[in-house]
Parts: structure tokens; C-alpha cells; sequence
């Protein structure tokens, strides 16, 4: 049952030919029953009439019997009544055998001597007792159907037709002819047979033909879900084959030259990819070594500010400052080059993350004037072991803590940690300018900015987020945020306790639950 519905469901072939089969078969069970009705009523109609006509006949040739009786002796009389039954009853070769009954009138006159006789294998009592009345009402021919039940326990579907008749020297009598329809019937079902096999036929018919119409039309739209299917595994070089000029072969050659049309578009940007990501980590590498000069000479010139004019003591801190943000910037750059040619690897070992988060968060924290610390944070355990690498898991860190700090506008941020047996989940929350909700899926961007015009304390290379994701990622981890304008954000770092292993919950949602409810850390 459940291949069938899976047919259905995913096979086009199947469906067209069911439904097909089916609407055939309702075509089909209507026009034969139609067909056998007119045919069985034609049958009934033409062996009534004929049945009808040969007992007028029967019914005169006893009344002429009768009359040429009418001087005889009663045994004589009997002897040629009973030679007229037998002679009626008897059958041809090809004909059914009919029965011959005659049975008194009860209204009649009470005479001794009796005429009623029959052919010997029917019962009298098989005569319907309403054809009865109505052959003693009126002196015209009556029929009906009933079965006729033989003295040999058979019963026979059967015609009656009676007549009343008078026999010199006793009265009034009653005289049926009785039809055999087995003949009728045999027709009737071999009709019925024949419609019956001939439509089975043709429904096997039009199923075959429908089978083979589709799978003409089916075949090529199968080709083209292959090919397609082929393109998101990477092949690009498969096309459909064009047999014909029909209108399949038009759209087969549509659909190859669209095919041809997403290659080279598709190769013309792995090229340009490749020459971006080489180009980035060129300039990357070509840039280190003068700026590792100018980070000498901007010591040399740094550490002797202070025999400087004022002016110029400023310009080599703030030199100093810019050659520490270029030199990240380079750093970023070359790791974003390597997530893009898909050498970054990772280097597990175990470690306390709690403690890593603190050691972190000391680095960043700056205190305020009533001495509370601007980075808290809380762990449902003091120590939570994890299998990962530490440079990256830090980086991660370190990036969600600075850009909590960007945004925080001076108030706290909180960390918090959540293990399983199977993941460990950070969330840093911070309760500052916030994030609209369309700005989500675009905060991983690289080198995007909620609000580029904004001053900031610290100041980023737009590529932190992005960073954190991939190497998240290639923990086999996620990164999630949440965040609304006036409410602040919240950034949800999910790592599995032993790198590359799945993760299968979120032990901390990024949802707007406010972290100061002791009870969320349950």
C-alpha cells in the first residue's frame, strides 16, 4: 500500500494512466450497460412477439381440435386432446421444448367428467396465480413471467401465455403454453460475457496506449530533472538530446541552451572568484613586509615622542594606532582568503572554555566609575571542557565580546554558558543601540556595518562577524543573533564538546528573554 501511494505521489507516469484507466472505466461501464440493455431488451421484445404469435396459432389449432371433438366419445376426445399436447410440447432440434397445460375454470360448471391434463414434467402449480385471474376475466391472450418448477426439482425462468377455450362436454377450461427462456438466458449471458472481456480489453488497450503517449512526453522532462539534478552536483557538461523538431525538441533545445547559458556564467564567476581570492591574498602577503617596516619605524619614532612637539607626539600615536588596525585588517583579510580556498584547518585540543571567556573578557574589561565590571560572566558550571581549537574558539570570542562593546552604549554585557552532554552554548548579550530586524540576515556580511556613520569607540574592519561564522562552522557550530533597535543584541555561539562532532540543540535560544532572570540560567 505504501509503494502504491509513493507511485502516486511521485510518479507522473503512474498518475495519468490511473486516472486515464479510471475515467475509461466509467466510459466503458456506461456504454456496456447501455449497449446490454438495448441488446436484452431487443431479445425479450422479439421472443415475446414471436412466443405471442405462435400461441395464437396453438390456441386456434385447439379450438379447431375442440370443435372437430365436439361428436366424439368422451375417451375419444380425451385421446385427441391428449395427442394435441403431446404434439405442442414436443421440440425441434434447435427449439426448447414447450409445455402444454390445461386446467379448468372454477367458475365453470361442476361437470364429472375432467379434460385436465398437462405436459407430464411440469407442475400446475407453476402457474402465477395473477395470470390466472386475468385469462378468466377477458377472452384475450395474457402473459407473464415466472419459473416453472419440473417434477425433477429444476426450475427454469419461463413465459406463460394463456387462453381461455371451451371443450365440447366440459365447459369452460383455461389453456397455457408454457416458453422456456434458456435460451434467452444463454444468449443474454454470453452477451453480457462478451461486453465483459471486451472491455477489460479495451481498458488494457487505452492503459498501453496511454503508457506509451506520456512516457514520449514524460521521457524528456526526466531527462531535463536529471540534467538539473546533475548541475547541483557540479556537472555542468550534460545536455538533452534532440531527436526531433517537435515541440519536445524545442524545449529540449531551450533547456540546453539555458544549460549552456548557466555554465559559462557559472565558470565566468569561479574565475572571477578564484582571481579575487588570489588577488586578496597576494596583496595580503605583499603588504606584510613594508608594513612590517613601517611598524619598526613607527616604534623607533613612538618610543621618543615624548622629546617631540606636542603635535607631533600625537601624529606617531595615532600612526601607531593605525598601523595595529592595518595589521589586523591584514589578518583578517588573509583568513578570510583561506575560508575561501578551503585550507583553513583546525587544530583541537581540550581546554576550559569558562576560562578562556574570562581571560577574554579581562582583556576587554573597562570599568566604570563605581567599579563594577562592564563584562560579566555566568556558567551554570565553573569548568566546561571542550574538545576544539582554541586560537579560533578565542577569535570568536574575542570578536562577539569587541562587537558587544561597540554597541553596548556603557551598559553591562553579559556572557553566559551553557553545556550538554553534546554542545556548549555562549551567548553574549548586550543591552545597547540594538539591531532592526531586517539588518539579521545581513550582520554576517563581510565588511557590512549596522550604521556605518556612527562613531565607535573601537574601531572594526567589518569582517569580525563574518569570520566568527566560518570558524564556527568549520567546528561544525553555528552562530546565531537576535536583536531589536532600543533593546540590544544577542549573539548565540553553538559548539559541539568534540570539534567536527553534530549538533543536535540549541542549549541557549537567541530570543529577547531578559538575561537578568536568574531563572533563564536554569
Amino acid at each position: 500500500m505504501k509503494g502504491i501511494r509513493y507511485a502516486l505521489q511521485h510518479s507522473l507516469v503512474t498518475r495519468v494512466i490511473l486516472s486515464t484507466v479510471l475515467l475509461s472505466l466509467g466510459v466503458v461501464w456506461l456504454t456496456g450497460s447501455a449497449l446490454y440493455s438495448r441488446l436484452a431488451d431487443g431479445i425479450r421484445s422479439t421472443s415475446l412477439n414471436s412466443s405471442i404469435a405462435e400461441s395464437r396459432y396453438t390456441f386456434f389449432n385447439a379450438d379447431y381440435q375442440m370443435l372437430a371433438s365436439e361428436g366424439m366419445a368422451v375417451e375419444d376426445r380425451k385421446r385427441v386432446l391428449a395427442e394435441f399436447v403431446v404434439s405442442t410440447s414436443t421440440q425441434g432440434i434447435n427449439e426448447e421444448r414447450r409445455e402444454v397445460i390445461f386446467l379448468k375454470t372454477p367458475s365453470a360448471k361442476r361437470i364429472t367428467t375432467s379434460y385436465e391434463m398437462s405436459s407430464n414434467i411440469i407442475k400446475n402449480s407453476s402457474i402465477p396465480a395473477d395470470l390466472r385471474k386475468r385469462v378468466q376475466k377477458t377472452s384475450e391472450i395474457q402473459y407473464a413471467y415466472a419459473p416453472a418448477a419440473y417434477n425433477n426439482g429444476a426450475t427454469v425462468d419461463s413465459l406463460f401465455v394463456g387462453e381461455k377455450i371451451r371443450i365440447p362436454g366440459g365447459g369452460r377450461y383455461e389453456m397455457y403454453i408454457v416458453f422456456s427462456l434458456k435460451n434467452q438466458s444463454t444468449t443474454l449471458d454470453l452477451i453480457k460475457n462478451s461486453l465483459l472481456l471486451t472491455g477489460i480489453a479495451l481498458l488494457l488497450l487505452i492503459a498501453l496506449i496511454t503508457w506509451l503517449v506520456v512516457r514520449q512526453v514524460v521521457r524528456p522532462v526526466r531527462d531535463a530533472a536529471r540534467i538539473a539534478t546533475q548541475f547541483t552536483q557540479g556537472d555542468y557538461s550534460q545536455r538533452m538530446t534532440v531527436t526531433s523538431t517537435d515541440e519536445m525538441a524545442s524545449l529540449a533545445n531551450s533547456y540546453n541552451e539555458m544549460a549552456h547559458s548557466i555554465e559559462q556564467q557559472i565558470s565566468r564567476l569561479e574565475h572571477l572568484s578564484r582571481v579575487q581570492q588570489r588577488f586578496v591574498s597576494d596583496v595580503t602577503h605583499e603588504l606584510r613586509t613594508p608594513l612590517t617596516t613601517l611598524r619598526m619605524a613607527s616604534e623607533v619614532i613612538h618610543n621618543q615622542r615624548q622629546s617631540f612637539d606636542p603635535l607631533v607626539a600625537r601624529s606617531s600615536e595615532l600612526l601607531a594606532a593605525q598601523l595595529d588596525r592595518f595589521e589586523r585588517l591584514l589578518e583578517d583579510l588573509l583568513e578570510v582568503s583561506r575560508f575561501d580556498a578551503e585550507v583553513a584547518v583546525l587544530e583541537p585540543i581540550e581546554f576550559d572554555v569558562v576560562s578562556l571567556i574570562k581571560r577574554c573578557a579581562k582583556d576587554f574589561d573597562v570599568s566604570n566609575d563605581s567599579g563594577l565590571p562592564e563584562i560579566q560572566v555566568r556558567s551554570e558550571n565553573e569548568i566546561v571542557t571542550i574538545k576544539a581549537d582554541i586560537r579560533r574558539v578565542e577569535r570568536i570570542m574575542r570578536n562577539l565580546l569587541s562587537n558587544a562593546l561597540d554597541h553596548s552604549e556603557g551598559k553591562e554585557i553579559i556572557v553566559n554558558v551553557v553545556s550538554t552532554d553534546s554542545e556548549v552554548g555562549i551567548g553574549v548579550r548586550d543591552f545597547g543601540s540594538g539591531l532592526d530586524e531586517s539588518a539579521l540576515i545581513r550582520v554576517f556580511d563581510r565588511f557590512w556595518r549596522a550604521d556605518p556613520s556612527r562613531a565607535r569607540i573601537r574601531g572594526g574592519t567589518g569582517l569580525g562577524l563574518s569570520i566568527s561564522l566560518e570558524d564556527a562552522r568549520l567546528h561544525n557550530g553555528e552562530l546565531d543573533a537576535w536583536g531589536r533597535p532600543g533593546l540590544g543584541a544577542h549573539f548565540v555561539l553553538t559548539l559541539p564538546r568534540k570539534a567536527g562532532d553534530a549538533i543536535n540543540a540549541r542549549p541557549i535560544k537567541a530570543v529577547p528573554i531578559d538575561f537578568h532572570q536568574e531563572s533563564f540560567y536554569q
